[in-house]
């Protein structure tokens, strides 16, 4: 794997969506998110994702782990040392990992912890809330305005212009972009789900291969075993090519003597036909 592979992000990502990868991971790793007992191990954790973090999110690095698969410049081992401690720290995100967090996630007291600091990072700028805030969408908008104005009912935070008369044309412009995203996200799941499909469909052709190849020998064996064949396959084999050479020999003896038969009986008639016309 490589980190990449280790954020689930595609090697071409933006910031943006690095930065979203990284939140998302942040939450289940971040110390102060855990119980006094798991403080340790959290903040090992915690260390190796804000190292590899650092490393995408800076041009220099990046560019340098893309063309050497080096992180930063502390060795070319390097980049398999943080990868090995990633592994041994963390466990592989499944799809079905992310969409239990996001059950739990959606509408809970952290969810609402995380606008609030996104409005205030944002000053009150939904395109920025939209990148920090996890699994946050267009879709989501009308809920997190309710979210934040319940904010600014109880002076939690101030009432930003930003978010409380944004353009229409901005929101547009943003509304589209996600639809492009989407359609997008769609169409490379969709791919992924093909190749998926194929490559089991592949591995039981193979399977069924295998199964009627061990059939078809099973078969062949059993008739062997039962015409008593199994071990003179090359002896009966000459014998068969003998006895097909004598039936041509054969074959080929009574033509010849049928068509002398019929060369003789013509020639007699011939010479009978000669005597009866000079008589």
């Amino acid at each position: 794997k490589d980190l990449y592979e280790l954020f689930s992000i595609d090697k071409k990502a933006s910031e943006q969506e690095i930065k979203k990868a990284y939140y998302r991971l942040s939450l289940k790793t971040h110390p102060d998110r855990v119980p006094e007992d798991d403080k340790q191990t959290a903040t090992e954790r915690f260390k190796v994702l804000s190292k590899l973090y650092s490393v995408l999110t800076d041009k220099d690095k990046r560019a340098l782990y893309d063309e050497r698969g080096i992180v930063d410049d502390e060795g070319e081992n390097e980049a398999d040392t943080w990868k090995l401690r990633w592994q041994n720290l963390f466990k592989p995100l499944t799809d079905e990992d992310i969409d239990n967090f996001m059950k739990s996630y959606v509408g809970s007291e952290l969810e609402r912890t995380d606008i609030k600091k996104a409005y205030l990072n944002g000053r009150g700028c939904i395109n920025y809330m939209n990148q920090t805030v996890p699994f946050m969408s267009c879709e989501d908008e009308p809920r997190v305005a309710k979210i934040v104005q319940e904010l600014i009912d109880a002076g939690e935070v101030p009432a930003y212009d930003a978010f409380l008369k944004e353009p229409k044309a901005k929101r547009d412009r943003r509304h589209k972009k996600y639809a492009r995203e989407a359609k997008l996200a769609s169409e490379v799941k969709r791919q992924r789900d093909e190749e998926s499909e194929l490559s089991s469909l592949r591995k039981q052709l193979a399977v069924r291969n295998q199964e009627r190849k061990g059939t078809f020998e099973s078969m062949i064996a059993s008739l062997e075993a039962r015409y008593g064949c199994a071990n003179g396959g090359d002896d009966d084999e000459e014998e068969f090519v003998l006895e097909s050479s004598k039936k041509s020999r054969s074959s080929g003896a009574k033509k010849a003597k049928t068509t002398t038969a019929k060369t003789t009986t013509a020639a007699k008639g011939t010479r009978k036909s000669a005597r009866t016309a000079k008589s």
